[in-house]
């Protein structure tokens, strides 16, 4: 599948400076997620990383600097946001159907339950759950309650979706799985996406482009392009796999400068 042009900016932090219980956070933060752009926050952990995702949909506020998402406020612009964590938040006591069905039933009380369990219906389907709609979370494996969480963010048809290491918790095998299952989805929906990970393989496979975070108070080390086409090998990729080193050789010296600022 070909890759996408990138269009106008769907995200922007501006010299964002934050403190959080005496400690600061950021440091005049600036970074742009393009509109339709696949952008990994990538940094060790501590860093800032899921704040910034705070941030962004008006979770917590700057003390200095601004936020902008689609040229408004973070407050003005939530509803075109969609959150995918770390765990998938499922209710035991809904099945399948209905928690995917349950990010539309919070954000639009009034949207009848046939609406909404159809759009729920329509978004499990893509992620290959259609046959599991009616079981609960208990008889799903991790990866499969992790699909559940991702049709729920697809079902509010979001212009923006923000990942905060959704496959961190998952095997080797089914984080491969999912990593593919995403660049697929996000190359058919054309939605933004910022997905925060510490894990530089994975920036690799994802990204349009990397941003690399220092430790607190964090800012940006760097931004990567990645150009290779998708589905991505980082082994068998000479060109990824130097950047593999180069994000490394970043991570040894963002760890190396945090020990000698705590000393």
């Amino acid at each position: 599948m070909s890759e996408r042009a990138i269009g106008e900016r769907a995200i922007a932090l501006s010299d964002v400076r934050l403190q959080l219980g005496g400690v600061a956070i950021y440091d005049n933060l600036s970074f742009d997620v393009g509109s339709g752009e696949f952008v990994c926050l990538l940094g060790p952990s501590g860093c800032g990383k899921s704040t910034a995702l705070r941030l962004i949909g008006d979770l917590i506020p700057v003390n200095e600097g601004t936020v902008t998402v689609e040229g408004r406020t973070p407050g003005e612009s939530w509803e075109r946001l969609a959150y995918v964590f770390q765990s998938p938040r499922l209710l035991p006591w809904k099945d399948t159907l209905d928690n995917a069905a349950f990010g539309l039933e919070m954000r639009d009380p009034t949207m009848p339950v046939a609406e909404r369990r159809a759009r729920a219906a329509r978004q499990l389907a893509r992620v290959g759950l259609a046959a599991d709609a009616h079981k609960m979370p208990a008889m799903l494996s991790g990866g499969e309650r992790q699909r559940v969480a991702l049709a729920r963010a697809l079902a509010l048809d979001p212009h923006i979706i923000l990942l905060d290491e959704p496959f961190s918790a998952l095997d080797p095998t089914t984080r491969v799985r999912l990593r593919q299952q995403l660049v697929e989805l996000w190359q058919e929906t054309a939605k933004t996406v910022v997905f925060v990970t510490h894990d530089v393989d994975e920036a690799l496979f994802l990204a349009d482009r990397i941003i690399v975070l220092s430790g607190k108070p964090s800012r940006v080390v760097e931004a990567v392009t990645v150009t290779a086409a998708r589905p991505r090998q980082v082994d068998n990729d000479p060109e990824l796999r130097a950047m593999r080193r180069a994000l490394l050789d970043a991570f040894a010296t963002i760890e190396n400068n945090t020990v000698e600022e705590k000393q």
